[in-house]
């Protein structure tokens, strides 16, 4: 299965990005209005500057405290991206997400963002073509 499957079967109008200047803050609420943990950063909604998720937010105030909440995006976004391509196969993307401890990975085409996956989204799309197998296989056995 590739990575573009599960990126059809989600609602991509809008990819959440929040720009490098804005505050902790103001990416703390962004994330809680879209009820998602990861906001890609990106001064022109296009270029991946860095991924900022609910852990990075939960570890500062528990290392500083609320002033962090006025700090800069860019002072606690991961800048060492680790992305992937619509082709990408979605088992190499999930072996990249376990190993890198991370659940959110951005999809990026020509340097161009053009969708974020989870893990949640891989796991539910591994599940759907499992069931289908299953079912294949039933059908195959009963003679159908």
């Amino acid at each position: 299965m590739l990575v573009k499957s599960i990126l059809k079967s989600k609602d991509i109008a809008e990819i959440v990005t929040i720009g490098p200047e804005a505050t902790m803050e103001a990416a703390a609420k962004l994330l809680s209005e879209h009820g998602i943990g990861t906001v890609v950063v990106s001064s022109d909604k296009k270029t991946a500057l860095g991924i900022l998720s609910e852990r990075d937010i939960v570890r500062q105030l528990a290392k500083v405290g609320a002033v962090c909440l006025e700090h800069k995006v860019e002072d606690y976004m991961t800048r060492k991206l680790v992305t992937c391509v619509q082709d990408s196969n979605v088992q190499d993307a999930l072996s990249q997400m376990t190993e890198g401890r991370f659940r959110h990975m951005p999809v990026v085409e020509d340097g161009v963002l053009v969708g974020i996956i989870s893990l949640g989204d891989v796991v539910k799309a591994q599940l759907a073509e499992v069931a289908m197998e299953k079912t294949a296989l039933e059908g195959m056995i009963m003679g159908h």
